[in-house]
């Protein structure tokens, strides 16, 4: 420390930014909090389950229409 400028803390700067009324913002906070109700994770966890099965059956149908395409066109040709 300097003995001829002594360091001195700065004082704390005025930052004031005024929040205004957001509808969109407060709709959103709303439907987020109505989506927060008892057995919600269980009802997202179901539903993305069920969205996955529908995932792998479609999944598996591609490719057993693809093999089948694949037979027939191996079949004609030789």
């Amino acid at each position: 420390m300097s003995v001829l400028f002594p360091k001195v803390p700065k004082p704390r700067e005025w930052d004031y930014r005024p929040i205004y009324y957001d509808e969109e913002k407060e709709a959103r906070k709303d439907r987020k909090l109505a989506r927060l109700h008892r057995g919600a994770f269980r009802e997202e966890h179901e539903k993305n389950m069920t969205e996955l099965r529908k995932k792998k059956q479609s999944r598996l149908v591609f490719w057993l229409v693809l093999l089948g395409l694949l037979i027939v066109v191996f079949y004609v040709f030789l």
